[in-house]
């Protein structure tokens, strides 16, 4: 093809041609298709041989050509498949001295991942010096690892809602904790939108845990948290915040009424034994109630409120135990519920 090449007897095969450069295409001076690497064979089909260049390729750059040396004066070609996936090339083009045809080496460039896919090529398809199938590679193992990185961000991000839900929740009973309360009581103090505050405590516990045990203590714990899950409203937060003591959020609440109902369901429930081994462990609950403001107040904190409804836990606990009182806003002292104990 160089003359000088050609002076020192210099012969190149289709088949090695092909080996170097397995997208090359080989024009004569009419335009018409006389040879093509394998790969470019291909991308092409089976009848490309003596068709027009211009039947298979819509060139883009340059647009306008009279003959095919032409094609040699242009720095960059750039073309495409007319027929879809219509697979877009760059390449170049040297005339031949033999038959005054042009030599064009084609590439994918930027459109690699695309041909590779569209036409389902392998690394045998590209030459061995062809950097592009080493940044393929390069590419799908980045889109590998990222899904990997978005993967394993999103089992850290779960595992955090996780460790923060296990933060604010007690063990024993799944109930909120102390935590939690104290996170939802400052909520409710801005939110203007009134709410009440129940604050109950396990009698005759110790007892229990004295002469049944502390698997039997537990267990009441257990059955304690499934009453008052039972018996507060949907939207309420039941919390567990010490041993045996237990706290009831009411969000909207302005009044006694609900206060009193959640109260009785809870002291209703009371009534039914709890068995441990046959054992029957014998517990009640004393509870003291609070109605917070429906307006922010700055002066009135979450440790205000829980001692009012301590004030009313202990009344509670005087009157007789298993009874609710509540604690007004005057000062006053109101029994809303109460069961007889066994004697």
């Amino acid at each position: 093809m160089d003359g000088d090449l050609r002076q020192q007897g210099f012969q190149l095969s289709a088949s090695a041609l092909g080996q170097m450069m397995p997208m090359y295409l080989w024009l004569d001076s009419a335009g018409h298709i006389r040879g093509a690497g394998p790969t470019l064979q291909k991308l092409m089909g089976a009848q490309y041989l003596g068709r027009k260049f211009t039947d298979i390729f819509d060139l883009r750059r340059p647009r306008v050509w009279g003959n095919v040396l032409e094609l040699t004066r242009a720095q960059r070609l750039r073309m495409s498949l007319n027929t879809p996936p219509h697979t877009s090339f760059k390449g170049t083009a040297v005339p031949l001295q033999s038959d005054g045809g042009v030599l064009l080496n084609l590439s994918f460039g930027y459109a690699v991942r695309e041909a590779v896919r569209d036409h389902g090529l392998s690394d045998t398809d590209f030459a061995a010096t062809d950097l592009a199938i080493e940044l393929l590679y390069l590419a799908e193992a980045k889109t590998a690892v990222m899904g990997e990185v978005s993967k394993m961000a999103t089992r850290l991000q779960g595992a955090k809602a996780i460790a923060e839900a296990q933060a604010l929740t007690d063990a024993l009973t799944g109930l909120g904790n102390r935590r939690a309360m104290e996170q939802a009581m400052e909520v409710l103090l801005q939110a203007e939108n009134g709410f009440a505050l129940i604050h109950l405590d396990l009698d005759f516990f110790k007892l229990v845990n004295d002469t049944l045990g502390h698997a039997a203590g537990d267990h009441v714990l257990v059955k304690i948290s499934e009453i008052l899950r039972a018996s507060a409203r949907g939207a309420d937060l039941v919390a567990r915040v010490g041993g045996d003591e237990f706290v009831i959020l009411m969000e909207g609440v302005r009044d006694a009424a609900p206060i009193e109902r959640v109260g009785r369901q809870i002291l209703d429930h009371m009534q039914e034994p709890i068995l441990f081994d046959g054992q029957h462990c014998r517990v009640a609950l004393s509870m003291g109630a609070v109605v917070g403001p429906t307006k922010r107040d700055l002066s009135i904190s979450a440790e205000d409120l829980m001692a009012k409804a301590d004030v009313a836990l202990y009344a509670s606990k005087k009157a007789g135990r298993a009874r609710l009182t509540l604690s007004e806003a005057s000062g006053n002292l109101r029994e809303l519920a109460a069961m007889d104990l066994p004697a």
